[in-house]
């Protein structure tokens, strides 16, 4: 006959393996650290305190006898490229997870394309199956005015007609973001007057500053192990000024200063190669003689808004 393990075995094995619980709420304090790590967006941070203060005192209300109302957290981000929005929407879904708010806490991110079908039926279906995806999650819906574009007989207006319905039957099974440039979103919100109502948490994402960008470039440098020299970070900060002043800033914000910040490796990898010996501190060390030449790096930054393109603004 087997003979059982002993309690002192299972305590073990229990402080071993901590539970889907203990796991959850550890994923979601790691997503929060995060957040809280991310340079600027303040009203970012302080509503997700607010919503995680209300969580928990919704669970002390509840363990008291009283009652709650179920509180609708679906979301409209405003914010130019590269200023944070879908690194945020990613976040969110896990602390929300961690707090017990959201069964699942992934990120199913769609635009236009994703959801707007080709035939009647076609679209309602496509955007259906999009929400079924992100159920316990977040949906997150770049570019959400673009379901707009096409006018009143344009499949788009069926999306946002299944989006709508979806935001008001499922608010406590799913979060759902929509996000875009702020002109447009202004726009499309107010074209489509029962979409505001439904979604009452308005999160605005401005521009980084060159103070905020040269410290993004920094962190990024220093997850490398490498740092900038003095002379690398003036160079830096005149880069980021030229940009401010030629508008590539508004196509890219911290977009622009990641790719800054790769072409900057590479070329500084390229010369460390090319030499016959080098100390430790060498490796870790950026020149100025390795920062790229801005144009080049604003013309392979993705994004832009649509007036921002037709107008040229826009380095393509």
């Amino acid at each position: 006959m087997a003979r059982r393990p002993s309690i002192q075995v299972v305590r073990a094995a229990q402080r071993r393996e901590p539970s889907a619980e203990a796991l959850r709420r550890l994923e979601g304090e790691q997503a929060q650290a995060a957040l809280r790590r991310l340079v600027g967006l303040e009203q970012v941070k302080r509503t997700v305190d607010e919503l995680l203060a209300l969580q928990r005192v919704r669970q002390r209300k509840a363990a008291a006898g009283l009652r709650t109302q179920p509180q609708s957290l679906h979301m409209l981000f405003r914010g130019n490229p590269g200023t944070g929005k879908t690194t945020v929407a990613r976040h969110l879904g896990a602390i929300l997870h961690g707090a017990g708010i959201l069964g699942r806490g992934h990120l199913v991110e769609v635009e236009r394309a994703d959801l707007v079908g080709e035939y009647i039926g076609h679209t309602a279906q496509k955007t259906r199956a999009a929400i079924r995806r992100a159920l316990g999650g977040v949906l997150f819906v770049d570019e959400a005015y673009a379901l707009a574009r096409g006018g009143e007989r344009d499949f788009g207006r069926e999306a946002i007609d299944t989006l709508v319905k979806s935001i008001e039957d499922r608010r406590e099974e799913l979060l759902v973001v929509l996000a875009g440039y702020p002109r447009e979103m202004d726009h499309f919100i107010a074209s489509n007057p029962g979409l505001a109502s439904r979604l009452p948490i308005l999160l605005d994402f401005p521009d980084y500053g060159i103070a905020e960008l040269l410290r993004i470039a920094e962190d990024l440098v220093g997850q490398q192990d490498c740092r900038l020299d003095p002379a690398a970070r003036a160079r830096l900060e005149d880069l980021l000024r030229d940009a401010a002043e030629s508008g590539h800033l508004l196509t890219g914000n911290a977009r622009l200063v990641r790719n800054l910040v790769e072409a900057t490796l590479r070329r500084q990898a390229l010369r460390l190669d090319a030499q016959r010996s080098w100390r430790r501190d060498d490796l870790a060390t950026v020149l100025a003689q390795d920062l790229p030449d801005l144009a080049q790096v604003a013309r392979r930054t993705a994004g832009g808004s649509p007036w921002q393109r037709e107008s040229g603004a826009f380095f393509a």
